[in-house]
């Protein structure tokens, strides 16, 4: 892929392919194929997705570093549940190269989990930039963002969402993490503020399952060329209910999807207008136990409700793969039980030097290189 080819230009090794859920649908790396990545924190919980296996290798010691993509929160899912940095760039940052440009409507984007903000910005001068044929061309940084970290960080007006943005309740260890974040921000001489959630639920919701249609066709024309059939036998249950849903809309239903993430896009943008950046919680929740709703192996959701359930739990993601702007989750505070809790911090759409500025200042007040998983490469 192109990804890999930047990779290899830069000196970067690859040890090896990492586990995600089936297509990366889920939030959670659970497949009938390979079957559960545990999270190195504790095992009986998930590691996140869709890219948690790259975040388990890396939060067990296994790599530094390992590619992630994130098309509704998969980067930043289990960055938040393995105490990582998990950056999801801006739209058109991590050109897709000649064969994957604007994938899913420019929802979704490739990037990495790694331990340090230095990583990521060495990370972000390795990858970002064009190729002929983008769709768009962002505006490009002014400054390698290794230099960044070197930068001063100036005075942000900072929105704090303090309140939930979907059906699930925010845990009170994440809350709190939250307020000591906001608390921190303020004591560095920002100027912080509360905001409203910016959108419905149901807006979002709407937009992942009309992508269902995009979905059906990738799934069908992938089918061909492996001379399969798409049934039980090749997609886990959630997975089939979504194609199955997604064949039976009819084709002009990608206007609307459209023109929903267009408006949606227009009004997130007015909502938080007056902040230079926003900081939330990445998940509602510590890592959670393995099973249940979320996994593309679990029968008992319609597509309807499936959309619903990935709308509720990954609340604070999503949209921002809508609007096109950077966002990091940083692993600043544990909960009581020792459970990692991200936090995440979105910059203005093509802003990633801000983001590495401030990544920089909370890692220096809110140190997290001292702590471990009990699972490690190496520890017997």
């Amino acid at each position: 892929s192109y990804f890999f080819r930047r990779a290899r230009g830069a000196g970067l090794r690859t040890l090896g392919r990492t586990t995600t859920p089936e297509l990366g649908t889920s939030g959670m790396s659970e497949t009938i194929l390979n079957g559960i990545t545990g999270n190195p924190w504790n095992l009986e919980r998930s590691a996140g997705g869709s890219s948690g296996g790259s975040a388990a290798a890396v939060a067990a010691g296994i790599t530094p570093i390992a590619h992630a993509s994130d098309g509704g929160g998969s980067i930043r899912i289990p960055a938040s549940w393995c105490g990582l940095v998990g950056l999801n760039p801006s739209r058109g940052r991590i050109s897709g190269g000649p064969y994957d440009q604007d994938r899913m409507f420019g929802l979704s984007r490739h990037f990495v989990v790694c331990r340090t903000v230095r990583d990521m910005a060495a990370a972000l001068d390795v990858f970002s930039g064009p190729h002929p044929g983008d769709p768009f061309i962002i505006v490009q940084p002014n400054r390698p963002y290794v230099e960044e970290l070197s930068q001063p960080t100036g005075t942000l007006r900072v929105g704090v969402a303090r309140t939930k943005w979907g059906a699930v309740d925010t845990e009170p260890d994440v809350l709190k993490a939250v307020e000591l974040t906001a608390t921190l921000l303020e004591e560095m001489g920002h100027i912080v503020a509360d905001m409203e959630p910016p959108y419905q639920p149901e807006e979002y919701s709407r937009i992942m399952l009309g992508l269902s249609d995009f979905y059906a066709g990738s799934l069908e024309t992938v089918a061909r060329a492996m001379g399969q059939t798409i049934d039980a036998g090749t997609l886990e249950p959630a997975n089939l209910k979504l194609y199955e849903h997604g064949r039976n809309l009819p084709l002009s239903y990608a206007g609307g999807v459209h023109e929903a993430i267009g408006k949606i896009r227009f009004r997130v943008g007015e909502a938080i207008q007056a902040f230079d950046i926003v900081l939330t919680p990445t998940m509602p929740s510590v890592a959670i136990p393995h099973g249940g709703i979320y996994c593309t192996t679990n029968p008992a959701l319609s597509a309807e409700q499936w959309s619903e359930a990935d709308a509720a739990l990954y609340q604070y993601l999503g949209i921002f793969n809508v609007t096109g702007q950077p966002s990091v989750s940083l692993p600043l505070a544990q909960s009581a039980s020792g459970l990692p809790i991200g936090i995440q911090i979105v910059a203005r759409f093509g802003d990633e030097a801000t983001l590495v500025r401030v990544a920089r200042d909370l890692e220096e007040a809110l140190p997290w290189s001292g702590r471990r998983p009990k699972v490690r490469a190496g520890r017997p």
